[in-house]
């Protein structure tokens, strides 16, 4: 059977660090009122003169070097992302340019928080299909171009970086099992820059009224994620067969300790088993789950033969979960 199997990673951070601290100063919160909502500590933001195709191209570098291949030998490029570059042309277009490559298609998908697990199940489908052998999948966002650092509802959450993985075609029973993806945009409002777009053009008016920052019902979302990734986690397990005390590292996608620890406790793992970068990284949206899978293999915590499941939900709303045998 053909698979999609991950043969490198790849991450990058921006060197500033924003800690909590630091936004004490800048909004009115305490470093103690977002541990214990959120669970995070800091976040790192990019410099001015980086933009998502920037952190893009470090981070698929180092998952290239992981794979041992050139960028010549990619047969497609995917980028997730909500915060490209520009509208017009894709990130994944310039990323494509600054690996030095031509010929081969790239493109972005904006899914949200819930990216980089899309991006992930194009490229299986496309492998799987026999149409592509190696595909580059990148999650990047500079989500602090579109924060609002006066909504202390949100500019606590935020952070930037970006990470990659490579894909190539393999037979047997490793690689990615499975991935599922799914949304209901009758919950669009629930998380969503309001101007932009063609619905509401930007205008000295919508800037004013600050309608081009990132704007969420936190409450509501947080009800909706966790009832929902409890239910997708425990039907992917049990679509392929596999009981949950056989997984070995439950890799979810960053955005509010609580939600984690409650799909944590639906499968009956301890946090031992579950990455957590949430506390040095914040939620990076489409960036968090490919952030903390690198992490994962370069710190050892996911060895050959392991059952790893990445699972995420944002905005749209979507969600989705893919289960690999690494």
């Amino acid at each position: 059977m053909v698979h999609a199997k991950i043969i490198g990673t790849g991450s990058y951070l921006p060197k500033k660090v924003l800690t909590n601290f630091d936004l004490e100063k800048m909004v009115d919160t305490s470093d103690e009122w977002i541990r214990e909502r959120t669970g995070i500590r800091e976040r790192r933001i990019a410099d001015k003169q980086e933009a998502a195709s920037d952190l893009a191209l470090m981070a698929s570098k180092e998952a290239l070097k992981a794979a041992g291949i050139k960028p010549k030998e990619l047969d497609l490029i995917l980028v997730a992302t909500v915060s490209p570059d520009m509208i017009l042309p894709s990130t994944a277009c310039i990323l494509q340019h600054k690996l030095g490559i031509k010929n081969i298609p790239a493109f972005d998908i904006n899914a949200a928080c819930s990216g980089f697990i899309y991006a992930l199940s194009v490229a299986d489908s496309f492998i799987r299909s026999g149409v592509y052998s190696r595909v580059l999948v990148v999650g990047a966002e500079v989500l602090s171009r579109i924060t609002d650092w006066k909504d202390r509802t949100t500019c606590v959450l935020l952070g930037d970086g970006a990470g990659a993985v490579v894909l190539e075609k393999t037979k047997g029973k490793r690689g990615i099992l499975s991935v599922n993806i799914y949304a209901d945009g009758s919950m669009w409002d629930l998380l969503h820059v309001p101007a932009g777009g063609s619905r509401m053009p930007a205008t000295k008016e919508t800037v004013q009224k600050r309608l081009h920052f990132i704007k969420m019902r936190g409450n509501e979302t947080f009800k909706v994620a966790v009832r929902t990734l409890e239910r997708l986690v425990v039907d992917t397990l049990k679509e392929n067969g596999v009981k949950p005390d056989e997984l070995s590292l439950l890799i979810p996608h960053q955005a509010n300790h609580r939600i984690i620890a409650a799909t944590a406790k639906r499968l009956g793992l301890g946090l031992d088993r579950v990455m957590l970068t949430l506390d040095r990284h914040g939620n990076t949206s489409a960036a968090s789950i490919p952030l903390a899978l690198d992490e994962a293999v370069r710190t050892g915590r996911i060895k050959e033969g392991d059952y790893i499941l990445l699972e995420a939900f944002g905005g749209g709303l979507t969600w989705g979960s893919a289960l690999i045998k690494w």
